[in-house]
């Protein structure tokens, strides 16, 4: 079942009453209404459907009972700093009922395996952005596919990067001399902005398998508590761009991310996308993705799941 993602950015009471996320707002809570109608201006929604939750306002007051209810059952907590930026990320300890087995498999891979893993991840990343380019910019993009198969095992030719180059040249001609780095130019925020989103969606599913976000198979900074999920996003990056390409056509290149803009960045984990041959949201795509990397730590396969956007 596809997870609910809720942003609240503007001042709220977010509390917990029978495993129930209760939303107040201040100026109800400090009114002088009377209680019946106080409990009307109420919001309750069943914690067991929320997968993200993002807090985007200084002025949000939420109970530990709640976040540690949101963390139990392995909802993604995603705090954002005055800049409407995400800064921070709370995951559930305990996302699987065999997890310490879990993480020994994933410890104990072997460096092959896990180039090898890096391979496949980066010729998806590759194959995905291309599709992008194709689509949305309708480029040829023959030189694109034909890296797909340069790519080696670890990805020492660096490929991706090469890749990379040509990829963000020609994904937003209208902006002249666009590169991406997370302190450019617009749409530079919403890419920003969408990444934190799809970094938490997967970060969840990997708690989810039992595995620590924190072990890469490629991504190793020792200040990055997240190496694994950002390694396991990468094919999944494309959707972003996608998404972002489509709300720049509609809302122009702003330096504000705005309530609209938010809107539809917060349905990423509803995209549709294709994986194992069928059609199915992103949310429960990655968890599939997830799924199928912990079955190549313990051995039982060796290709992890990725979406096509063929």
């Amino acid at each position: 079942m596809i997870k609910r993602t809720l942003c609240f950015s503007n001042p709220a009471y977010l509390s917990l009453t029978n495993h129930q996320l209760v939303v107040k707002l201040p100026e109800v809570e400090k009114s002088n209404l009377t209680e019946r109608l106080k409990k009307e201006a109420t919001t309750t929604i069943p914690i067991e459907d929320i997968g993200v939750v993002v807090l985007d306002h200084q002025q949000i007051t939420l109970t530990q009972g709640l976040l540690a209810h949101l963390l139990e059952c392995n909802c993604a907590v995603i705090t954002c700093d005055s800049r409407h930026l995400p800064v921070g990320l709370q995951l559930s300890l305990e996302g699987n009922t065999t997890q310490s087995e879990r993480f020994r498999d994933q410890i104990e891979a072997s460096l092959p395996l896990k180039k090898q893993l890096w391979q496949q991840t980066i010729q998806q990343k590759i194959a995905n952005q291309a599709a992008v380019l194709n689509q949305k910019r309708g480029l040829e993009v023959k030189n694109m596919m034909r890296w797909v198969n340069e790519v080696k095992s670890g990805d020492t030719e660096n490929v991706e990067g090469k890749a990379a180059a040509f990829y963000w040249k020609n994904m937003f001609p209208d902006v002249p001399d666009f590169t991406r780095g997370r302190e450019g130019i617009a749409p530079n925020n919403l890419l920003n902005y969408g990444y934190a989103i799809l970094r938490a969606i997967v970060a969840r599913s990997l708690v989810a398998s039992g595995l620590l976000p924190t072990l890469g198979i490629h991504h190793h900074n020792r200040y990055n508590a997240y190496c694994l999920a950002d390694d396991i996003m990468e094919p999944y990056r494309p959707y972003v761009d996608a998404l972002v390409i489509d709300v720049t056509q509609k809302m122009g290149h702003q330096e504000e991310i705005t309530i609209e803009h938010k809107q539809q960045l917060l349905t990423i984990p509803a995209l549709d996308v294709n994986i194992a041959g069928q059609r199915s949201p992103l949310m429960v795509a990655t968890a599939q993705t997830t799924a199928s990397l912990y079955k190549c730590f313990s051995g039982e396969s060796r290709k992890i799941l990725y979406p096509t956007m063929d």
